[in-house]
């Protein structure tokens, strides 16, 4: 085992009910990490999480703690914490009380309870709030209460459910570089839980893409965005067109009806593949100069760009640019090579990357004639 590995999580399985939450699951992280564990709900992040911290033990496989395996550990022995979702303060203590109490729990000095207290508030930008009641506390701060009760103790990991899911988009943001920061100047290895892309992206050291119980995959935000292994991943972390192709040869690709210079080789002559490419790296260009041309169905203006849909032959591309195109314009798509990225057929191909339901078909349901709708209710 390397040693900077700090947790290892060896073929864990778990199931509730007869249904599979984790299927052998295999996962190393490492000291002074930022990693998160980002999916959909039910794929598995939270309860690889519980399993870290002791409260849930695995059907199969082994949890190693610094090489010493430690499945059978209760929580408390266990050199991790926990924020939950929630927070779960004690609402009868004010803010040092909260923080203190884990310490005091341990019987630690009064002194060095008071030292610790005010490092940890002032680590959390809480300094001035030590007789406030954690009730009259913005969630905000409820939020960074939580936090400085879990660090105080010093444990080597800290997990995080969720943390930020219930505070409002700018709080949010700002609790994504407070988080960062935190774990940055601690240098304690934090394991995070959202289903946010944008927040898993811009916080992570590294991120585990997880779907159906299973590691999808592990890497750098940059490499799971630009290198997406699968149509999930594609899908899952930011936009993507995902469309069926073919590899004619190393660095050449037809899809869409047209043969395209790709950066890709290694696959197999005329090997079907699913081929992904980013709204934002697509051109906007005179039809008689396009790849493509396609028909305007939707824009959508999003603040910095704007979100068309173009159907070319059937299928919905989504494109995201500066210029403004009116819906019902045929426009041309121009798409550099380094900007076509192929991937193996999956379990997840065909299931993604058409953004039909961005256009007439929200209108279709709407429309629908009322004895249609109730008979749709019933079933």
């Amino acid at each position: 085992m390397n040693k900077d590995v700090l947790i290892r999580l060896n073929g864990i399985s778990k199931s509730y009910d007869g249904e599979t939450v984790l299927d052998n699951m295999d996962l190393e992280i490492h000291d002074k990490e930022f990693i998160t564990l980002l999916g959909p709900s039910g794929c598995g992040k939270t309860t690889t999480l519980r399993i870290i911290g002791g409260f849930e033990t695995p059907d199969t496989g082994d949890v190693f703690f610094n090489g010493e395996r430690i499945n059978d550990m209760p929580p408390y022995q266990r050199q991790v914490n926990t924020v939950f979702q929630r927070y779960a303060l004690f609402p009868h203590l004010n803010v040092f009380d909260n923080i203190a109490f884990g310490l005091r729990v341990r019987k630690t000095p009064s002194e060095e309870i008071r030292t610790k207290v005010k490092e940890m508030l002032a680590l959390v930008n809480l300094r001035g709030f030590e007789k406030r009641k954690v009730t009259t506390l913005s969630g905000g701060q409820q939020q960074r209460v939580a936090i400085a009760r879990a660090l105080v103790n010093q444990p080597k990991v800290l997990l995080l459910d969720e943390p930020l899911a219930a505070l409002d988009l700018k709080l949010r943001k700002d609790m994504q570089v407070e988080l960062k920061n935190i774990q940055q100047t601690t240098g304690i290895t934090f394991v995070f839980v959202t289903h946010d892309q944008e927040e898993a992206l811009s916080m992570s050291d590294t991120v585990v893409v997880m779907a159906n119980g299973r590691i999808q995959q592990i890497g750098t935000p940059t490499d799971i965005y630009n290198e997406p292994v699968n149509a999930f991943v594609a899908d899952f972390i930011g936009e993507s067109n995902i469309l069926d192709g073919v590899m004619r040869k190393d660095f050449a690709v037809r899809f869409a009806g047209h043969d395209f210079v790709c950066v890709d080789g290694g696959f197999g002559e005329n090997e079907a593949v699913d081929v992904v490419i980013r709204p934002e790296d697509v051109d906007v260009v005179a039809p008689e100069k396009g790849m493509l041309k396609g028909d305007v169905t939707g824009v959508t203006f999003k603040g910095v760009h704007y979100e068309i849909i173009v159907d070319v032959e059937g299928f919905k591309w989504m494109i995201q640019s500066t210029d403004y195109v009116a819906e019902g314009q045929t426009i041309g798509l121009s798409i550099d090579p380094d900007a076509i990225h192929i991937m193996k057929k999956s379990e997840f191909s065909g299931m993604f990357g058409d953004y039909s339901s961005f256009s007439d078909e929200f209108d279709k349901l709407d429309k629908l004639p009322e004895e249609d709708a109730e008979e749709s209710e019933e079933e």
